[in-house]
């Protein structure tokens, strides 16, 4: 039947027009080729895919100048009814937190260049593949088979080409290959994949937990009409380290995104796993300097995608309106105000309690139930800074436990206190946006020249937008025309960036991140 199937279907090949910005196909669209940067790689087949159906990849090109490889997956949406500003620069976390994607990365061992990637979703909603058609490897589980399925596929970091072959069929697993078959568990290969695995790493272990007694004849996972589940079950007691007395003064504002449900008091934020899109939620006050922020997340503890997002912004949210608030907070990012957004926290479970506060530096350390996991990112200081939230599938819950205005702290040479070893320096957690005077000027000012050793630093308040704006903060100089990877930081000009660059441990003069390349930038 599966082979009758297969000779009468046209062999998939790239929707032609639902792509990223970066994607150019050839003229048969079977071939996707990313032309810039690392993401806006996002595409899907033309048609649904039959369940069994093979999806066949072969990678044509892969560059080595990038962390992360080729995310793959399926969609219940038909990329016929998708506008262009719905694809977002990443499948995984952006695609992957709304409600019927399904997608992970392909571990870069395996994205090598001429391998043959395939994959294919079962009956059962179970997902895997093969590399060159070795054993098959368990990748997801949870898929809804109910409806037409369509592949989703992210030309993403090292992946710089792949080509659409023909399609095969898989055969069924039995229960004695199945229990045979691997499990995409392992650990990603850079931390550019945190994002990924960090979403994926509760649902692999319970699947782990499940593949010893799969009943072949259920689907495994929720029912996908069950929406009457608790807003946050579980409670567990307070982590040690939460200071026993908080400030309850801070709420969350009025203006939030239209999925979520605030309690009456305005301290608990609450939404619908299965419709959790436009999440974005803001605190009501900004948060002042050396003040720590304690909030408590929900979980329903399925082996479903969750997802938390942090920022800060200088927008006052009594400005925006909720028709204004995007699914993604990284389109706030064009807005002329300042936003910064994280997103690479580690695993959460229910009744985590999660710390951020903003030092005289700029620095933004975080904590997780009551231990110190470093800085986040560095934001301008000298303007009043909201925070805000997004929370995505089964972290369905938010809740303010209130604030406590803490004590200085001393930074350490790695840029967190103590030198913990949680420092992010994942390219996918952190955006900025550089819109405002008052950012910029943040951003290129630096009160030391980083050809020095890396020493730490004692960072004084931002210089007003009037001095220096445009200078290297190493030569003083020349005109700022070259950005840092990975912290994004914009402060030299080429000719110190790359003198700099070839310094043993450079590090960023605003943020002390390590320093990977300088890439020059040009102005219209």
């Amino acid at each position: 039947e599966r082979r009758s199937v297969l000779a009468i279907t046209e062999p998939p090949r790239f929707h032609s027009q639902a792509k990223g910005k970066n994607v150019r196909l050839d003229a048969h669209s079977r071939k996707a080729t990313r032309r810039n940067s690392f993401c806006n790689g996002v595409t899907f087949t033309n048609r649904p895919i039959h369940l069994y159906e093979k999806v066949r990849l072969k990678l044509v090109a892969v560059h080595h100048g990038w962390s992360g490889a080729l995310r793959f997956g399926f969609t219940i949406h038909d990329p016929s009814q998708m506008s262009s500003d719905e694809i977002p620069k990443y499948a995984c976390p952006d695609l992957v937190t709304r409600p019927g994607y399904w997608a992970k990365a392909l571990p870069e061992r395996f994205a090598v260049r001429d391998n043959i990637l395939a994959f294919w979703v079962d009956r059962h909603g179970r997902v895997f593949y093969s590399i060159n058609d070795e054993e098959p490897i368990l990748f997801h589980c949870g898929i809804k088979v109910s409806g037409p399925l369509w592949a989703l596929i992210d030309v993403y970091g090292i992946t710089h080409e792949v080509q659409i072959l023909d399609s095969m069929f898989a055969e069924t697993m039995t229960t004695a290959r199945l229990s045979t078959a691997r499990l995409s568990t392992c650990l990603p290969q850079s931390n550019h994949d945190s994002a990924n695995f960090n979403n994926n790493e509760l649902e692999n272990n319970q699947v782990v937990a499940k593949i010893a007694n799969l009943n072949l004849s259920r689907v495994p996972g929720l029912a996908t009409d069950n929406h009457i589940i608790p807003c946050c079950p579980n409670r567990r007691q307070r982590a040690q380290g939460v200071p026993a007395f908080l400030d309850t003064d801070l709420r969350f504002h009025p203006t939030r995104g239209p999925d979520i449900t605030f309690s009456q008091d305005r301290m608990v934020a609450c939404t619908n796993w299965q419709e959790s899109n436009r999440t974005l939620m803001f605190s009501d006050r900004p948060l002042h300097i050396g003040e720590s922020l304690f909030v408590e997340v929900g979980h329903l503890g399925l082996p479903y995608y969750g997802a938390l997002s942090f920022g800060i912004t200088s927008c006052d949210p009594s400005t925006l309106r909720t028709n204004e608030l995007p699914a993604d907070p990284d389109f706030l990012l064009d807005r002329k105000e300042y936003w910064v957004v994280y997103r690479a926290f580690p695993v959460l479970n229910s009744g985590d309690i999660l710390s951020f506060m903003v030092l005289p530096n700029g620095e933004v350390h975080h904590g997780v139930n009551g231990t110190s996991r470093g800085m986040l990112m560095c934001v301008d200081t000298s303007q009043s800074l909201w925070v805000f939230f997004t929370i995505h599938g089964v972290i369905n819950q938010l809740k303010i436990l209130g604030t406590v205005q803490s004590s200085p702290v001393t930074v350490s040479p790695s840029g967190s206190p103590g030198g913990s070893q949680y420092d992010s320096d994942s390219d996918m957690a952190f955006s900025v946006n550089r819109s405002s005077s008052a950012s910029e000027s943040s951003l290129v000012t630096a009160p030391s020249s980083p050809l020095s050793p890396p020493i730490s630093p004692v960072f004084p308040p931002p210089e007003p937008s009037s001095s220096k704006n445009g200078e290297c903060t190493v030569c003083f100089d020349s005109e700022v025309d070259t950005v840092i990877y990975t912290c994004g930081h914009m402060c030299l000009c080429n000719t110190c960036g790359l003198k700099l660059k070839k310094q043993l441990n450079a590090c960023c003069p605003i943020c002390r991140r390590v320093i990977k390349d300088v890439i020059k930038i040009y102005r219209p």
